[in-house]
C-alpha cells in the first residue's frame, strides 16, 4: 500500500542535484538504498547499491531515520516491514513489478489452500500480502541455500517466479509446486538471438540471472543473482561477457572491470524491453523531490506488516 499527502507544490530543481541530495541526506539523517537496475546517476549517489538480499540486509541494519528506496514497490515495502517506525520513501509510486503483479493475493490464497501441508517459500519479488502468507522469503542469491535447509520430506510451494523455481528444483533435486508467475524483463530474452550473439562473439562468456527462461539459461556458463554476476565477472579470466539480465548492472560491471567488455543480451523484439520500465521510472529529479517533500511514503496495515516480518526474519537468519 502506498500513501501520500497532497501533491507537493511545484518545486524549482537546484542546478546541482547531487549536492542538494547530499544536503538533504544530512538534514534528514537519510540513507539511499538503490538496486543495480536503477539509472546510472542514482547508482552513483546511493549509499548502498545491491541486489534484493543485500538491500534487505542493509534495511534491517540501518540506523538512519529515513530510508529512501530507489527501486520498486516490493523493495520499499520490505524496508518498511523491517523498519516499521521509520519513514520509508519511494521516488515514484508507479514503480511496480510485473512479477509481483503476476501473483494476486486472493488467487494465491486459493492456490495455497489446495496444498495445506506445504511450506510456502516466496521470492522476495512479491507484495507484502504474499509475504504475509509465506513461511520463508528467499532471493535469487539464497534460494538454493534455503531450500537445501528444508527437510526432504517437507513439500514446498515456491512462488511467484516459475523460472527461478525451476532453476532451484534443478539445483537442489527437490520437487516443488510452482506458482506460474514471471518477470516481463527476463522473459524477453531470446534464445535464438542469444545463440546468434554467441556465434558473433565466440570469445564472450554468457552469464544469466535465474529469472530467465530455461532455454536461455542453458546457454549460460554462469547463472546467479545480480551481485553474484558482478562478482563473477571480476574473478573470471574471460575478457568479454554476454549479460542476460536487466542492463542496469552493466554500469557497475564497467566500473569494477573497466578493461572488460559487456554485451547486453538482446530481447525478442527490436526494443528496449530488456530494460525494466518500472525501475526506470525513478530519476534523480524524483529522488530529490521525494526527499525534499518527504513523500510519497510507504505505509502498510500493521497486521500485514507483522505477518510479513516473520518470513523475512527467517530468511535473514537462514542466510547468515
Amino acid at each position: 500500500m502506498f500513501t501520500s499527502t497532497l501533491l507537493p507544490p511545484r518545486t524549482e530543481l537546484p542546478s546541482d542535484l547531487f549536492g542538494a541530495i547530499a544536503d538533504l541526506k544530512r538534514e534528514l539523517n537519510a540513507v539511499i538504498l538503490a538496486h543495480y537496475y536503477q539509472d546510472n546517476d542514482i547508482q552513483d549517489i546511493a549509499d548502498y547499491l545491491g541486489d534484493s538480499l543485500g538491500l534487505s540486509q542493509q534495511a534491517a541494519q540501518t540506523d538512519a531515520d529515513v530510508i529512501v528506496f530507489a527501486g520498486v514497490h516490493f523493495m520499499a515495502e520490505t524496508a518498511k516491514i523491517l523498519n516499521p517506525n521509520k519513514l520509508v520513501l519511494l521516488p515514484d509510486l508507479e514503480a511496480g513489478c510485473s512479477l509481483a503483479d503476476s501473483c494476486p493475493p486472493d488467487a494465491f490464497a486459493a492456490f495455497k489452500a489446495k496444498y495445506p501441508d506445504h511450506l510456502v517459500i516466496s521470492y522476495i519479488n512479491c507484495t507484502a500480502d504474499i509475504k504475509a502468507m509465506s513461511d520463508i522469503i528467499c532471493t535469487s542469491a539464497n534460494a538454493v541455500k534455503l531450500v537445501n535447509q528444508i527437510p526432504v520430506d517437507q513439500p514446498i510451494i515456491f512462488a511467484p517466479d516459475r523460472n527461478l523455481g525451476k532453476y532451484v528444483m534443478e539445483q537442489t533435486g527437490r520437487e516443488m509446486v510452482l506458482w506460474q508467475g514471471s518477470c516481463m524483463v527476463h522473459e524477453t530474452f531470446s534464445e535464438k538471438k542469444m545463440v546468434q550473439l554467441q556465434i558473433q562473439h565466440p570469445e564472450a562468456e554468457a552469464i544469466a540471472h535465474p529469472e530467465c527462461e530455461p532455454a536461455v539459461l542453458r546457454h549460460a556458463s554462469y547463472i546467479g543473482s545480480t551481485t553474484a554476476l558482478l562478482n563473477y565477472i571480476q574473478q573470471s579470466t574471460s575478457q568479454s561477457f554476454i549479460v542476460a539480465t536487466e542492463p542496469g548492472i552493466i554500469h557497475q560491471m564497467e566500473k569494477v572491470a573497466p578493461h572488460k567488455r559487456f554485451i547486453p543480451a538482446p530481447p525478442i523484439n527490436n526494443c528496449a524491453c530488456n530494460e525494466c520500465p518500472h525501475m526506470r521510472l525513478n530519476t534523480l529529479e524524483k529522488l530529490y523531490l521525494c526527499m525534499k517533500h518527504q513523500t510519497p511514503e510507504i505505509t502498510l496495515p500493521e497486521a500485514t506488516q507483522q505477518a510479513a516480518l516473520k518470513p523475512i526474519q527467517r530468511m535473514l537468519e537462514m542466510s547468515a
